[in-house]
């Protein structure tokens, strides 16, 4: 009996290691899933599939924070999984977890052929994109101080988009006051509130605009500590320009039966009774029209930077989708689409941090 419960041990180790090494086999399988459903600090590649023709052109996606924001990185996202679907493109994600920025950079430039960099946060883009001359960056949200030649800088103008949210929130406001949180005080958050500050003085120069800063961008308890504080203050309506931890402030306004404004992506959907409506900051298209372009031979972009404003569509105010409740009025509507046609004809000039 000693032998075959030798040969039965034997046997159940064998297996378990055939089912550990098929567990890891399926975790490097590309994936198509949403950024919600991904882990931190994780690099996923989606687009062609294992055993497919080999993809024309491999593209990290190297972002500050972290998807699930439903704003900013996941509207990266978007753009980067359209290109997947739509070319033979492999596509990397890679979550920084606002940390190891550099690392992260170096890693996606040594196996990818173009590397696109979501935040402000890349600084170092200007040390590590000249040590890899063959690889095209894309820095979304910045731009460096010189031009580099392999490096296309996006940044937008967000203090236009944000004029238009400011002269909603006053033109809905019953108290006269209104608050915007932010993710921290630094240049590219604070474009947001100088836009936001003009267009409510623009419907009411008596209109008092409050603010602060979550110094998150992830933490929701935090945007909603800072809403609730704004809300204290009789702001009674409130947009956040805090990513992820911008959902504290549609908890807090629907607490305490106030209104909200998103950012980056078209939101209402998440609190359509709460949300009135967003300003839209494409990435996502900004990207996909950057890379597609490169595909058909157009690198004219790289060693400058694209500013995508409200002329090119890539700035804008979203109600959500057709159906939605609707809060803002028609006629507030009508007067914003006038304010936004001065903006891009220049007769109305929005004041910028940038």
């Amino acid at each position: 009996m000693k032998p075959m419960k030798k040969i039965i041990c034997q046997l159940l180790v064998f297996v378990m290691m055939l089912t550990l090494f098929a567990g890891c086999k399926n975790q490097d399988k590309p994936t198509d899933s949403k950024p919600a459903d991904t882990a931190a600090a994780d690099s996923k590649p989606s687009g062609s599939e294992p055993g497919g023709s080999e993809p024309s052109l491999k593209l990290a996606l190297v972002v500050a924070g972290q998807f699930g924001d439903r704003s900013f990185y996941d509207s990266s996202w978007e753009g980067a999984n359209r290109l997947a679907a739509e070319f033979p493109i492999q596509v990397t994600q890679i979550e920084c977890g606002n940390e190891n920025h550099t690392a992260q950079m170096k890693n996606a430039a040594d196996k990818n052929d173009v590397v696109v960099c979501v935040g402000w946060e890349f600084y170092e883009i200007a040390d590590v994109a000249p040590a890899y001359p063959d690889v095209k960056f894309i820095w979304i949200d910045n731009e460096t101080e010189e031009p580099i030649p392999n490096v296309l800088n996006i940044t937008y103008a967000q203090n236009e988009g944000s004029f238009l949210a400011g002269y909603i929130a006053a033109a809905m406001s019953k108290t006269g006051v209104v608050g915007a949180v932010g993710g921290e005080d630094q240049p590219v958050i604070n474009d947001f509130i100088v836009g936001y500050k003009q267009g409510a003085a623009a419907y009411d120069p008596k209109v008092k605009v409050v603010t602060n800063y979550a110094n998150s961008y992830d933490d929701p308890a935090k945007g909603k500590e800072c809403a609730l504080a704004l809300a204290d203050q009789k702001a009674d309506v409130i947009f956040q320009i805090a990513s992820a931890a911008g959902d504290g402030v549609f908890e807090a306004a629907k607490e305490r039966g106030i209104y909200a404004i998103g950012v980056d992506s078209d939101q209402k959907y998440i609190d359509p009774e709460v949300i009135i409506c967003s300003m839209k900051k494409e990435v996502g298209n900004s990207i996909y029209d950057a890379v597609k372009a490169l595909l058909a031979g157009d690198s004219s972009k790289w060693g400058s930077t694209w500013v995508a404003d409200m002329s090119n569509g890539y700035v804008g105010i979203g109600y959500g989708e057709e159906g939605s409740t609707q809060q803002v009025s028609d006629e507030i509507k009508a007067a914003v689409e006038e304010m936004e046609q001065k903006i891009i004809s220049g007769e109305i000039q929005v004041d910028t941090t940038r």
